[in-house]
């Protein structure tokens, strides 16, 4: 029998206690780690009338089985609980080197859960655990800053991740961020950081991360990274960035101009990855022990070297809103990012900003004479600051794309699915792209299934994801399927969706690692699992939860443009999304006997706390 284990650490805020414990062995067999394993441990506690901004809303931080160990791209750790954005299912990936050091710690699953009476950031060094006062950070150091003054405190070998001052106000989409400007952004869980006054969480290791079998292990990781970084995606990410297919996304149609509304706009070529690395890339930096090493560092007119946008912040600062200024947008990444707001959902509902008042619903009289109109570099940085103050026209941004669309009376301008402001892969582009955002358990999300990748022409053949014509229909459906179930076992490892690693390798060093043997149909079962699991939680959470429909803008043609005159089928995908599901199509969700096949009948609403603490013990 494997002696793999995955450890566990519970924190209430509210007393200052603290508790270890493993998780059973069947339990970590059938869902490995990350988002998987998250669901199935807050499964209970998830209920509609818990409020994600509560003291009892319990918030989880889960690596995977690989993280730390130096494999291919798995530096990264996931956030999971229930979203103060959309009030459903929540997780949000980030990389960097927290992860990491948290197994170090001998930390596999981090719990948080109470509120603390004042400002508090919460140090793990090793076996020391204790809770330390955070008020000289709380209002006073934004991000960065707070990184900076912790490790001064603590020890530069310190790892913090920590929200800035729109999580301390609890805006919806606030993020959480650790190292060199890698974030949990989507979904809103640095407002639930900030709801328990837990401005960071600061974890430095000194153990050994275990191996089933080490020499094994080490013998596949180094070839799989020695591959890996010299596979065409790595070469392309490592040299330009994740903007690197953005000119082939703009070719497309897949990348959005003046918030989905246009297919084409001058300029866009000025944005792009390979014009960055012309003009103000100054260096590289990449997630723990990772070889891809996508991140950008970039200096502007004042000669500091600072983070370089990725290519969802481009695009929503740029395009989006009728920008094509490289430096803007890099300044407007950075100031997000001290101020700890997600830029992807932030820069959406600017953008329905001025498409509202391109529309006429919004005139320069409501706003003290301000106008919104595309392009206008000043207007958006104020819009920025307004938010995160929560002043002027910023109050109701600070509410996310669909409040915004309510307050002035056009609801379905908006782009966003289950509340989730919509990111930067236009579905007229790409129609697998459409059935993604409107399935993904976390609302409109390219990473719960990154199709846009295979729209491209990067397929797995090995586990029968082929190639379709980007704007084909229902005949795509089941490869999309098994994408997705592939990608819950890659957000359960927790590897980063850019690894093109070959899933047999992924097999082997699972194997390695823990100790269990996978087929690779066992494996995308294990996938499968998660997201039905994700299906039912949301189910239950909020009607909202399970509502499959696309924001309006994607059921209009563009006149121009790579995806001009194309609309994706998405009602026949969905129809026929349920019954490769298994789902009942009347309700989108999992038949009984679908729930037998996963070994998911065992769990309902009546599954008790006792029986958790027997899974934890």
């Amino acid at each position: 029998m494997s002696k793999f284990q995955f450890h566990t650490l519970t924190i209430d805020l509210s007393t200052g206690s603290n508790s270890v414990g493993t998780i059973n062995n069947d339990v970590m067999q059938k869902y490995l780690g990350g988002s998987g394993l998250g669901a199935y441990l807050l499964y209970t506690e998830l209920s509609p009338d818990l409020d994600p901004l509560s003291p009892e809303a319990p918030l989880a931080f889960l690596t995977g089985p690989l993280t730390g160990t130096s494999g291919p791209a798995v530096a990264r750790s996931v956030i999971c609980g229930k979203s103060p954005a959309t009030g459903i299912w929540a997780e949000s990936n980030i990389g960097g080197f927290f992860g990491t050091e948290l197994r170090k710690a001998g930390v596999d699953v981090l719990i948080v859960r109470g509120r603390s009476a004042s400002p508090v950031y919460l140090n793990i060094q090793g076996s020391q655990i204790e809770l330390r006062s955070a008020g000289h950070l709380w209002g006073a150091a934004d991000t960065y800053q707070t990184q900076e003054t912790i490790k001064e405190e603590l020890g530069q070998a310190t790892r913090v991740a920590c929200i800035g001052l729109a999580g301390e106000q609890q805006i919806p989409f606030a993020l959480i961020l650790c190292d060199h400007g890698r974030v949990a952004g989507r979904t809103g869980l640095g407002a639930a950081m900030g709801s328990k006054n837990l401005k960071a969480i600061a974890v430095r290791g000194r153990s050994s991360i275990y191996l089933d079998n080490p020499s094994e292990y080490a013998a596949i990781r180094a070839r799989v990274n020695r591959e890996l970084k010299d596979d065409i995606v790595s070469v392309s990410m490592r040299d330009l960035g994740t903007s690197s297919s953005s000119d082939l996304f703009d070719y497309f149609g897949l990348m959005p101009k003046k918030y989905f509304s246009s297919g084409s706009l001058d300029g866009t070529e000025n944005v792009s990855g390979s014009e960055v690395a012309e003009t103000i890339l100054s260096g590289i930096s990449a997630c723990h022990g990772c070889v891809i090493a996508c991140g950008r560092k970039v200096k502007l007119e004042d000669g500091i070297e600072r983070k370089g946008p990725e290519y969802e912040t481009t695009i929503g600062f740029g395009p989006n809103l009728g920008i094509t200024d490289l430096s803007f947008i890099t300044r407007m990444g950075e100031i997000c990012d001290r101020y700890g707001m997600d830029t992807i959902s932030l820069s959406n509902t600017i953008g329905l900003v001025f498409k509202l008042f391109e529309d006429g619903l919004i005139t320069s009289k409501d706003f003290g004479g301000d106008e919104f109109r595309w392009g206008d570099h000043v207007v958006v940085e104020k819009l920025v600051h307004q938010t995160v103050l929560q002043e002027g026209l910023g109050e109701i941004i600070a509410k996310g794309a669909r409040a915004l669309g309510e307050y002035f009376g056009s609801p379905n301008s908006a782009v966003e699915v289950k509340g989730l402001e919509a990111p930067y892969h236009d579905p007229r582009g790409g129609s697998g792209v459409a059935l993604v955002y409107a399935t993904s358990p976390r609302g409109a999300c390219h990473n719960q299934g990154p199709y846009f990748l295979v729209e491209l022409g990067q397929t797995i053949e090995a586990i029968g994801i082929d190639f379709f014509n980007r704007q084909a229909g229902v005949e795509k459906v089941k490869n999309i399927i098994r994408h997705q179930n592939w990608t819950s076992v890659i957000n359960a490892l927790v590897m980063c969706i850019f690894a093109n690693v070959p899933p047999s390798d992924t097999s082997k060093l699972i194997q390695f690692a823990t100790g269990y043997e996978y087929t690779l149909n066992d494996l995308l079962i294990l996938g499968e699992r998660s997201w039905n699991l994700k299906r039912m939680i949301n189910r239950r959470l909020s009607p909202a939860g399970i509502d499959d429909s696309l924001p309006e803008c994607f059921k209009v043609t563009l006149a121009e443009g790579g995806a001009a005159g194309y609309v994706p089928p998405i009602d026949e995908m969905l129809l026929a999304y349920y019954e490769e599901r298994g789902w009942d199509s009347n309700i989108g969700m999992p038949t009984t006997k679908k729930m037998q096949e996963l070994g998911l009948d065992s769990l309902s609403e009546e599954l008790s706390l006792q029986q958790m603490k027997e899974i934890i013990h």
